[in-house]
């Protein structure tokens, strides 16, 4: 437990929060910026004497509890409330449930990739966010209401093109649930994704009993294509790990026939206000 590294930080952090932004009024003019003791003690529901003798470097280690209520009353966001938590001398515990919401910096990051379909997944393999290129190429009912590729794959939800990936793509998709049924077990959404594919998947059940295990990388695969033929593409993913997404970037090799027929797709494209998660409850298509 780096005592006074943990001082220094709760103290910084309580100067950096203002009245307002917790729920405070104003108040009368205070001498120094930031919240009083008192009241982070008041937001933490910690005693008083407790939370000054964390900040002085006099206090014992705090609990999982006492940390996870710090980080809400100081708002601390997740790279932020993992650092308190080794300051601490503890791992810090996984969120509840997973993060649905997709960033507005990834979101835009998605627009500048004209000639590349772009996708990022939640934990459970829900569709966060997608560009107008993936829609083109995963076919228009991509983000209608909410779209899983699990259940997709799984359950037939959603139009499904042949791919010379279909049965590596099961086993990617176990293993991530699998992990995340680890990691969020409390999740009632999660939880009952999970009953739906066990009852309407035979192909799911044997490869939920094999545990499977994969990290995200690079692989290949053909998909035939109703518009445009058959596709020879490369899918690379990129993590998100404060929200435990992943960003799908689907590319063509230059100069190949598949490269043209993306950009045959991509010029098809329609235009549509941006949307982001963070701004609608259903998965954001991000345009061009």
């Amino acid at each position: 437990m780096a005592r006074q590294e943990l001082a220094r930080f709760l103290r910084d952090r309580r100067a950096g929060l203002r009245p307002h932004e917790v729920g405070l009024p104003p108040g009368e003019p205070r001498r120094t910026p930031g919240l009083r003791r008192e009241e982070l003690a008041e937001l933490a529901h910690m005693s008083v004497d407790y939370y000054v003798r964390l900040e002085q470097a006099r206090g014992p280690k705090p609990s999982a509890r006492i940390l996870d209520a710090l980080a809400r009353a100081l708002r601390l966001g997740p790279a932020e409330r993992d650092h308190l938590f080794r300051l601490a001398g503890s791992a810090a515990p996984p969120a509840a449930s997973p993060e649905r919401k997709v960033r507005p910096h990834v979101a835009r990051m998605l627009e500048r990739l004209p000639e590349t379909a772009a996708i990022v997944t939640d934990a459970a393999y829900g569709l966060a966010a997608w560009n107008p290129l993936a829609q083109e190429l995963f076919g228009g009912d991509l983000g209608r209401g909410t779209t899983n590729l699990a259940r997709r794959r799984f359950l037939g939800e959603g139009r499904m093109y042949q791919s010379s990936s279909a049965e590596e793509f099961g086993h990617i998709v176990v293993a991530r649930l699998r992990r995340a049924a680890d990691r969020y077990p409390q999740d009632v959404a999660l939880a009952a994704q999970l009953a739906e594919l066990h009852a309407g998947s035979a192909e799911f059940r044997q490869l939920w009993e094999s545990r499977p295990v994969h990290a995200p990388g690079h692989r290949t695969k053909t998909v035939a294509h109703p518009t445009v033929g058959p596709l020879r593409l490369n899918c690379d993913v990129l993590l998100v790990p404060e929200d435990d997404q992943e960003v799908v970037l689907i590319t063509a090799d230059p100069g190949t026939p598949s490269a043209r027929a993306l950009r045959e797709l991509a010029e098809t494209e329609t235009t549509t206000e941006t949307t982001t998660e963070s701004e609608t409850e259903t998965p954001s298509r991000v345009p061009h």
